[in-house]
């Protein structure tokens, strides 16, 4: 038989799967639940509880618990590579129209908020070993940020490298203020000469740390996709890394790979 927490939890979740409690709506106040049931506050708090680890409800500081609306998916497939490269070399007026984020959640550029900031970075051994570069070497560090506007949480996490010494020849391409750029990062690099022959991309998960469930808004239990996507150019340098650290809950990764006939 049921436990008493769970037999609460049943009651609430078939609410919301039929609809009656809405994306966005309150749930009624846990003393309200109580008297309901005719259970005990610790009882009510326990089926609460089962339900935001099922990412079903949200508890806001201060307002109560709340029907988790469905965050935005995205589904971002390796032949977006492609696409932005084909990009890159368009005109100026249709590279501002759309990027890769829009490529990946059929969203408008007007419906999404942007952000980026540019520092000073030395590379540790992993990204030294990827960009076959000394360890300690000068970097340009680029943490970006992107939204739906109706959204409080980004699409994902994302840190990107460049060698300082490779870009420094376009000032542009060390200006934060100059993001986000037409065309992104590869037509950032076809302002310096850079053609792109390959994208390896490498991926793993595991549960985020405090700060990246926060920021995400991940429900308790979920995990994160790590993405390290590395460029490199058609004289075989890695030219560009990315880690890019993704929401399990709404990212769904798909990968294509065309083969060659006998």
């Amino acid at each position: 038989m049921a436990k008493a927490y769970e037999q609460i939890a049943d009651k609430l979740r078939e609410a919301i799967r039929a609809g009656q409690l809405a994306p966005g709506d309150r749930l009624p106040a846990e003393t309200d639940l109580v008297q309901q049931h005719r259970r005990s506050l610790p009882t009510v708090r326990e089926a609460l509880r089962l339900l935001q680890d099922e990412g079903l409800i949200e508890k806001q500081h201060g307002r109560g618990n709340f029907v988790r609306r469905p965050r935005t998916p995205v589904l971002r497939t390796n032949l977006r590579h492609q696409w932005e490269k084909d990009r890159a070399c368009e005109p100026e007026q249709l590279r501002q129209q759309t990027g890769a984020t829009e490529h990946d959640t059929g969203l408008q550029v007007n419906e999404l908020v942007f952000q980026a900031h540019y520092g000073d970075a030395k590379a540790d051994k992993s990204l030294a070993d990827d960009f076959g570069v000394p360890e300690g070497s000068a970097l340009v560090e680029r943490t970006y940020r992107t939204r739906y506007a109706v959204e409080t949480a980004p699409f994902a996490l994302v840190s990107s490298y460049l060698v300082r010494d490779m870009v420094a020849e376009n000032p542009d391409l060390l200006d934060e203020t100059k993001e986000p750029w037409p065309g992104g990062t590869q037509n950032q690099l076809r302002t310096i000469g850079i053609e792109l022959d390959r994208i390896e991309e490498r991926v793993n998960a595991r549960p985020p740390t405090p700060e990246e469930a926060e920021e995400l808004e991940l429900p308790p239990g979920t995990s994160v996709i790590l993405l390290r996507k590395i460029s490199y150019d058609t004289q075989d340098r890695a030219v560009e890394i990315s880690d890019v650290t993704l929401p399990g809950d709404r990212t769904e990764m798909l990968f294509t790979t065309p083969l060659e006939r006998w």
